[in-house]
């Protein structure tokens, strides 16, 4: 069944994209006025550890996995001032899948099209975004631990295993697995493309 507010986004990939990447715990904004929902924050929680507690020590710590815990000294200010920035794009992030999968559902309710348009040009970008953050991640943890994963904490799953598995789900939406297409794949979509 579709959705009938937000037919490009239903089942579980709205479940994932617009409650469960973005979320675990609720923020209320509408005391601000700034959104009618709810603001999810889990994908913002990194920046929320970052700036407070643990702290940027700790995460800065907790990129690589070590056998040992390594005692939490102060970064020196290059090192804080990156994490501090890391953790700002762990914000930016969460607030663009909870801000922009809202607005396209608000916004145009009744184009499935075009609906399905804007949220494929917010899922490509995010999956090119976990690609080289896989990447990265892998690249980074170095050949001691690069193929153990029984040796990686939370972190280096968070940033390799849950990366990982979120690009396979926005690949199968693009696939059009257990979902209806309006727009990418779509039957005779290809004369109603509209232009944005």
């Amino acid at each position: 069944m579709v959705d009938v507010d937000f037919p490009a986004l239903t089942g579980f990939y709205k479940f994932l994209f617009l409650y469960l990447e973005p979320s675990q715990f609720q923020l209320s904004l509408r005391s601000l006025h700034l959104l009618t929902d709810h603001l999810e924050v889990s994908t913002m929680i990194p920046a929320a550890m970052i700036l407070t507690f643990p702290g940027a020590a700790w995460f800065y710590h907790e990129l690589i996995p070590t056998p040992t815990s390594e005692p939490l000294q102060s970064l020196d200010a290059r090192s804080k001032l990156a994490v501090w920035q890391l953790g700002n794009c762990y914000l930016l992030l969460g607030m663009i899948s909870t801000v922009v999968f809202r607005t396209i559902r608000n916004a145009v309710p009744k184009d499935p099209q075009l609906q399905e348009r804007l949220v494929g040009s917010l899922l490509f970008c995010l999956a090119v975004a976990d690609l080289s953050h896989i990447f990265t991640s892998f690249l980074g943890i170095g050949d001691g631990l690069r193929y153990s994963p029984a040796a990686w904490n939370a972190t280096t799953h968070g940033n390799i295993t849950f990366t990982m598995f979120l690009f396979l789900v926005r690949a199968s939406w693009f696939l059009g697995v257990r979902r209806q297409r309006f727009y990418y794949g779509g039957l005779g979509n290809n004369t109603n493309k509209k232009q944005i």
